[in-house]
Formats: structure tokens, sequence, C-alpha cells
């Protein structure tokens, strides 16, 4: 059967979680930190917690603390839901059922509230009249008996009937026998119910904290494990105990100790394999068990009796280290395998995986590990429902799967001091929505990185500041093309970053995908020292990094000045319409400066609610209409254009195998080594 809804009520932090859907595989709650995640979790797994869980059953404790007085002392705690949910009957269970109740007498869906009594409470629709019509069917009984029957309305009133009848046949006898057989004293809803119980999943739950211990002290174990109060971290070594075959005695026996040693060896393996199948970060460790008595002088409890070292060996180094003191993400997983083996030997398919904040202590590369592994491994064949606060851990293939996670109060709306404000407690969307920016934040992080991995990038990626430089390269690209010129090559890929200062991020966040970058940038004062910085980082081959004023001939340049400045000027007039004693001009005397900070002191000298200057629409308008054509002094922008597309395109020759074309020369152009990429 799988969970398709749940809700949670009165327990702790969550007032109203309001109904919420559960995804057919993998559910990933999302929020910040006291949002209410965990325990969201922990009021799922004490509907039926597997055998030997950490969560315990409910008591007035879960309580939210302002219901404690109220319920608490007046005895009511036993009628308040804590729990409610909404299963569907999947058809191996729906064929149980029909055994006992015939095909068309039950529904599909079904729901189970966990109430503070600790009683389970079904909410299932069945029709007993088909129940009692179906066994009446089963035996086969002729017209004449048949008849005596047939206004049953229930199981209760068929078997009544068969024991009121003074000289039943032996078909009569056969049936009331299989009735008591099958429901004796109880109603068909009852039977049915008993069997969903019998049938329903158990919840494991499994938290980022349940690691096991590098070292571990038998005496202690055996302690806990008689009092019934094993840590998690316990419970974890309990598990791989039962995963290989053995007992705490068992480790006691000196005569066992060669067969104790072959066990924990075919553990180890078993369990690296199963590690490094999903393992990612370092292939070079191996988990390495060790069982001795205590020394005198270490610390109680592992001065006496047999203490369990649980140690990781990193193969590359030749050395080892406990599990206290290295690589929690390694040691979470590894207990994460053990602890589960287990869970999948008691239980089978038969589980439901509650994973907290799983993964919390990975890189972000392990947690994509992690991911894979769910996918992989546990959706075909469990429903997951996970909580996280890490980008990382949620897959962007599956956004849907996501549900936001948020501890509610609504601001009072007056400022006075003495109002209050009204506390909802967490809440759980299923529509991915939020209006809580820091529980959207992992979400928005997610898609972002997903984003950028695939938009605007390609083998060969052009950096350019802001999109008004790749309008204008697009443009002069195709005006080249269409005059037969040299223009850029089509494998570059024209990419805005938002400037210089933003190319050392671009590459850091795209170092994984072997790109081949070259950055066009624009060069003023404040950014000399910045190009310089970046040509001597080595983030960029040599000859990577091209700056305007190479090309515009200029001390210092934008893009616009590759333009040229009367074409610039006369671009600007036809976007806003300039005319009279608003033309732009650049006289001769001013041409060594930048055409963009002339045009827009030119623009400030207007009167208030004349044109504003924004120097992204020449750029567009040079790309949405036909103002190109006819702009003063074009010829020369196009040589210069040309110039430029010529060094790029010199840049690809080393990586295609094709002789690097010489650059035309410029008075005023860098030397472009062509390099392999």
């Amino acid at each position: 059967m799988r969970l398709t809804h749940a809700r949670v009520k009165n327990f702790r932090c969550v007032l109203d979680s309001e109904e919420f859907t559960v995804d057919q595989q993998v559910t990933c709650l999302v929020g910040k930190n006291e949002s209410g995640k965990t325990a969201v979790l922990h009021a799922l797994t004490k509907i039926m917690p597997i055998d030997g869980s950490s969560i315990g059953p409910l008591s007035d404790l879960d309580l939210p603390r302002y219901q404690m007085g109220d319920l608490g002392t007046k005895n009511k705690t036993e009628g308040v839901d804590a729990v409610v949910t909404k299963w569907e009957l999947l058809p191996e269970d729906l064929a149980k059922l029909q055994v006992l109740v015939g095909p068309s007498s039950c529904a599909k869906e079904f729901g189970v509230t966990l109430k503070y009594d600790n009683a389970r409470y079904y909410d299932f629709e069945i029709d007993e009249s088909k129940v009692a019509a179906f066994w009446l069917a089963q035996h086969s009984l002729p017209p004449e008996e048949h008849q005596l029957l047939a206004e049953a309305k229930n199981v209760q009133d068929l078997r009544s009937a068969l024991k009121g009848i003074s000289d039943p046949t032996q078909r009569q006898k056969d049936l009331l026998l299989d009735l008591n057989s099958t429901f004796g004293e109880k109603s068909a809803w009852d039977v049915v119910t008993d069997k969903i119980d019998e049938l329903m999943p158990r919840f494991a739950y499994f938290s980022e904290y349940a690691r096991m211990p590098g070292r571990l002290s038998i005496v202690d174990f055996k302690r806990l494990q008689q009092t019934k109060q094993l840590p998690d971290g316990y419970r974890v070594f309990d598990a791989l105990l039962r995963m290989i075959g053995k007992t705490v005695a068992d480790l006691e026996d000196v005569k066992q100790f060669e067969y104790l040693k072959a066990a924990l060896e075919t553990a180890e393996a078993q369990l690296t394999r199963q590690i490094f199948a999903y393992w990612s970060q370092n292939r070079y460790l191996k988990v390495d068990f060790d069982c001795r008595p205590g020394l005198e002088r270490d610390p109680a409890p592992f001065n006496s009796g047999l203490v369990l070292h649980t140690r990781i060996l990193n193969q590359r180094h030749g050395s080892t280290t406990s599990f206290d003191d290295r690589s929690a993400g390694f040691v979470w997983f590894f207990s994460f395998l053990v602890w589960f083996s287990q869970v999948k030997k008691n239980y089978g398919e038969n589980v439901i995986i509650l994973l907290d904040e799983p993964g919390l202590s990975l890189h972000a590369k392990a947690q994509a590990d992690l991911l894979r592994y769910i996918e992989k491994e546990l959706a075909p064949h469990y429903q997951v429902l996970y909580s996280t606060h890490s980008p990382f851990m949620i897959d962007p293939a599956n956004l849907l799967r996501a549900r936001t996670v948020e501890d509610v109060f609504i601001e009072p709306k007056s400022k006075d001091p003495m109002e209050q404000g009204e506390l909802l407690g967490t809440k759980i969307g299923s529509d991915v929505l939020s209006t809580d920016k820091d529980t959207l934040f992992p979400l928005q992080a997610c898609l972002g990185y997903e984003i950028t991995q695939t938009l605007f990038v390609g083998k060969h990626t052009l950096l350019v500041e802001g999109p008004s430089d790749l309008l204008f390269l697009q443009w002069f690209k195709r005006r080249l093309a269409v005059a037969g010129r040299t223009t850029l090559d089509q494998r570059w890929t024209i990419t805005p970053c938002g400037g210089i200062d933003k190319v050392a991020a671009f590459m850091a966040l795209f170092a994984g995908n072997n790109l081949h970058i070259a950055v066009l940038t624009d060069y003023a004062t404040g950014n000399k020292k910045k190009v310089q910085a970046l040509r001597e980082s080595k983030l960029l081959l040599e000859g990577h990094v091209l700056t305007a004023e190479a090309y515009a001939a200029k001390p210092e340049a934008d893009i616009e000045d590759i333009v040229g400045s009367a074409p610039y000027a006369d671009l600007v007039n036809k976007t806003f319409g300039l005319t009279g004693a608003q033309v732009f001009k650049i006289p001769s005397a001013l041409a060594q400066q930048r055409a963009v900070k002339l045009a827009e002191e030119h623009f400030l000298s207007f009167p208030v609610g004349g044109p504003e200057f924004d120097h992204y629409q020449p750029a567009e308008a040079l790309i949405t209409s036909d103002v190109g054509g006819a702009l003063i002094g074009l010829n020369d922008g196009l040589n210069r254009f040309e110039r430029l597309f010529a060094d790029l395109n010199a840049l690809l020759a080393a990586d295609t195998n094709v002789p690097a074309v010489a650059p035309i020369a410029t008075g005023r152009a860098r030397p472009i080594v062509a390099a392999k990429p």
C-alpha cells in the first residue's frame, strides 16, 4: 500500500501542518532550521515504527506546550489527533482483501488517524451487504436454501440467520463454519481493518546523527541493551551484529575470535563495495574493524572488557583514523547502509523510509551521490521522505517532489507593543511555494545552479559584460557575414556575465564543464588593475582577455567605442528621436573620450521631463529595427569588429587543428597567441 497524503496536528511545534501530498517514490521536505521538519518525521514514525525504533509512542510531552495545561489536566489527550493520513491500496493488497470480502465490496483508499491514546483509527468504506452476498455465492446454495439467507445485510446477519436454522444442510453448516473461521464475532469492517493493519508498512526513521561510534564498549553496550536504552549509534552496531549473524556473547568468546574476525572482514568487504558504488569523493577508503580488550589508562567505559574499534583505512596514505575523528559524511553513509541492510532483511519492501537531514555532513558532490543512491536503490522499492535545507539535496529534475516547511507567525498589524501576533506553527506546502525567502532559498539555489550549468554557455564561450555587448556583437557579426567579410565563428557562444568582477565566479562555477573561455571587457580607469589581475591570475589562457581599447584606438573604451564615435552618436539620436538642440554630437576634440560617458553627460543637460539615457536602448534599437543600415561612418566600425572577430577566431585554431589565422594589424592591439584550451 502507498501513503498518499499526510497531516500532522497538535505535535510539538506543529499545530496543524495542513494536508500535504506524498509522492509515490520520494518526497523532499525543504525548510530552514527549526522550521519543524524533524517534528513532522517523528510524528509520521509514531504511526507504526519498526521494531526497536528510537522513536517512542506518543505522550503528553509531545503536545504543543500551550496545550499541555488545557488538555493534560483535564485528561482529554486521548481524543486528540496527532497524525492524519490517507493511503491507497495497491493491487496486491486488494487481492488479499478480496479473498475475505469479495472483489467489489471495498474501496481502494482508506485513512488512518493516530491519536494521543496511541491507537490507530481507520476510515474505510466497505459494503457489508456485498460481503454477505459474496460468501453466499462462494458456497453455491440451491435456491431454496439461498432464499432463507438472501435478506442478510452483513456478515453478522448472515451468521445469525444460519444459526437460526433448526435443521441446517451440510452446505449451510460449511458456510457457517467458514464465516466463523474468517470473521469470528467480528464484522467484515473489523476483519478488513485488522488485515490492513497487518499489511501496513512500517516507518523506519534514520537521522543525520545516527552514526556508529569509533569505539564501543561491549560491556556498556550490554548494559544499555538490557535497559532498552540504546543510543542511535549503538543501534547501528546492533544492526551490524545482526548483519554478520553474531551476538555480544560471540564477541566475548575468545575461541570464536577467528570466526568473528572473518565475519567482520566479510561485512567490511560487502559494505565497502556498496559504498563505493555511490561514493565518488575518495575511493581509497576502507572500513576496518578491530575488537580487543580495553587498556587500563583509557577513559571509562573503554578501560575494561572488550572494545570494538571501527576505523577508516586510507589506502593512499597507508594510515587509519577512528570513525570519531574523520570523514563524518563517510561514517554516516556507512552507518546508514548497515542500518538499512537490517531493516530490509526484517521487513523486505514493506517499509517507508524517513531520513532526517541525510547527508548534512557530505560535500555537495557527495550529496549528489546520495541523491543518486536514493533514486536508484530506494525509490524503486520504497517510499522515501527526507528533510533538508541544502540546495544540493534537491533534485532539479524532480522539483515537484519538494514540499516547503515553515514555521508561520503572523506579525501584529499595528505597532502597539501589547498587541500579540498569531502563531500558526509549522505549515507544509505541496505547491513548492512559500512566502518566506529563507524557506525558498534552497529551491532557488538548486534551480539557479542547474540552469547556469546549461544556459548561455557552449564549448567555446565569449564572456562579455552585459546584454548590450551581446546585441552589438550579434548585429555586427551578421552584418559582416552578409558582406562576405570575416565574421565571428559560429562556435563562439556569447554570454553576458555582469562585468569583469564576475569572471572569476563564472570560471569557478563552470570549471567542471571543460569550457574554452575568452573575455571581452571594457577598459577604463576603474578596471585597469582588474584587467591586469585577471590576465596574471591564470584563470584564462594567455591572450584570452581582450579589451575594447585595443580595437577602438582609445586609451579607454567600451564596446560602443568599437562601433565608433560618429555611428554611435547617430544611433543614439535615432534611438531617442533627438532633433534640433538636443542632437548628440561628439566633437573631434573629445573623440578620445568614451562615447557612453559623453552620452550620459549630454542627457544630463536636458531639462526635467526630457529623455533619459539608457545605454541598453541603442543596442536594442540596432538589432530590432532598420536604423543600423544608414549610420554615419559605419564602415570604420565594421573594420574594427572584423579585427576583433579575426582575433577571437584565431583562439579556436589550436582547438580544432585548423591553422591559426593571423590577426589583422591594429595600432593598439596586443599580440594574440593561439593556445590550446
